[in-house]
């Protein structure tokens, strides 16, 4: 897919910096973590579309499934990893019928985990750490005896003593994992102590790094790029964020921080980013909400005057600059309601082809003011019916 030149100079300023990432990779886990949404089931065919899409984009991983859940997950998975030139990952426990099941799949990449913190091992896992990380070390030597590539993660890594990570990092880099997989399982992970542990672990593998974010605490993106600045290779993400309770990193926000604010050239053909959203939002049944970066409603809208008049001289004054409506396939909208201003009301009359004067255009604009803290709907026709209640003149159509 041929992608849009996005080179837009960064703006001098106090973040002045795009120099912090060098490499990042996209693990998407939409139709893993993403369907273990409450409430939210894919069909065969909804996969299929997503995965489609996700391969199209240039997606470099996707997480296709956990193919020891049914029989259909694992055709579907199976049937993804046959149909998309992405590498397709499977899920599976330290477990061996989870990790055949994987492998049987045909997929690229297993990605193995086994909880390491204490609260889990006692709780969930239901063993000592000296088990996990024994049954750790025979999980990743099945999937690398096999030839599949290898991630290992430590579920819940962020809750985990810090001697022990490191033990079962070195443990399962000497036993060969091709990737390292770290884990916010409970979202409890800042920025900073993210990168401390990020960069930590690092260092004491030779296997590249990748994160799992959560959104608990609405840190999840910036904890993914956190990582991506420790030196971790890639993370995983999922569309509009969705995923376990309060979601996972969002695609499309992290995508387009790298892309925009890092000048990261992460092979992602953006221009499809608004539309896979909408794909998502439709087979997950979990709406977009209006303010939600990138891909929300009111991402590119302005309704304030001052903001709209900017955005009416040069989008840049109100809008990143760097990431535009058309690197991510949207549209830029002025929106009219109780904050509009004379600016906007001028422009969107003189599109529908009227000739306003100042007073008209003010009147005008007293109206949409007037009806939108009523809260109604003020739609371009709506503008319309106004400017015609008051007899603005409409330019001439010669034939």
């Amino acid at each position: 897919m041929r992608r849009l030149r996005r080179r837009i100079e960064f703006f001098q300023g106090t973040l002045d910096s795009t120099s912090e990432i060098s490499e990042a990779r996209i693990f998407d886990t939409t139709l893993r973590d993403g369907e273990q949404s409450p409430r939210t089931s894919f069909s065969y065919e909804d996969k299929r579309e997503i995965a489609s899409i996700l391969d199209d984009m240039g997606t470099h991983v996707i997480e296709a499934g956990f193919p020891v859940n049914s029989e259909a997950e694992f055709e579907a998975v199976r049937d993804i990893a046959e149909a998309t030139s992405a590498t397709v990952c499977g899920l599976a426990r330290v477990v061996d019928k989870d990790i055949d099941a994987a492998l049987d799949s045909g997929v690229e990449m297993v990605h193995v985990f086994a909880s390491t913190s204490d609260v889990q091992l006692q709780d969930s896992m239901h063993a000592t750490r000296q088990e996990a990380l024994e049954r750790s070390v025979e999980a990743v030597e099945r999937v690398t005896d096999a030839g599949a590539t290898c991630m290992f993660s430590p579920m819940d890594v962020t809750r985990t003593e810090e001697s022990f990570v490191i033990d079962v990092v070195e443990a399962v880099s000497d036993a060969g994992t091709d990737w390292i997989n770290l884990p916010d399982t409970c979202g409890v992970a800042t920025p900073r102590r993210f990168y401390d542990m990020v960069e930590t672990v690092v260092s004491h593998t030779d296997a590249r790094v990748d994160v799992h974010t959560h959104d608990d605490f609405g840190l999840a993106s910036a904890n993914a790029l956190s990582g991506y600045e420790a030196g971790a290779s890639q993370a995983q993400v999922s569309v509009n964020g969705i995923g376990e309770r309060a979601g996972n990193a969002a695609y499309e926000e992290v995508v387009m921080a790298l892309e925009s604010l890092y000048d990261v050239d992460t092979g992602i053909g953006t221009r499809r980013i608004t539309e896979l959203a909408q794909v998502v939002e439709a087979k997950s049944d979990m709406p977009i909400p209006a303010n939600k970066p990138v891909v929300g409603s009111n991402a590119f809208s302005h309704e304030s005057g001052i903001h709209a008049a900017g955005v009416i001289e040069n989008s840049d004054t109100f809008e990143p600059g760097v990431m535009t409506p058309e690197m991510v396939g949207a549209t830029r909208q002025l929106v009219l309601g109780k904050h509009t201003g004379t600016h906007s009301v001028r422009e969107r009359l003189e599109d529908a082809g009227f000739e306003p004067t100042e007073a008209e255009v003010r009147e005008v604009t007293r109206m949409v003011k007037d009806r939108g803290a009523e809260q109604e709907e003020i739609t371009f026709e709506r503008l319309k019916e106004f400017a015609k209640e008051i007899g603005v003149r409409r330019e001439e159509v010669r034939i």
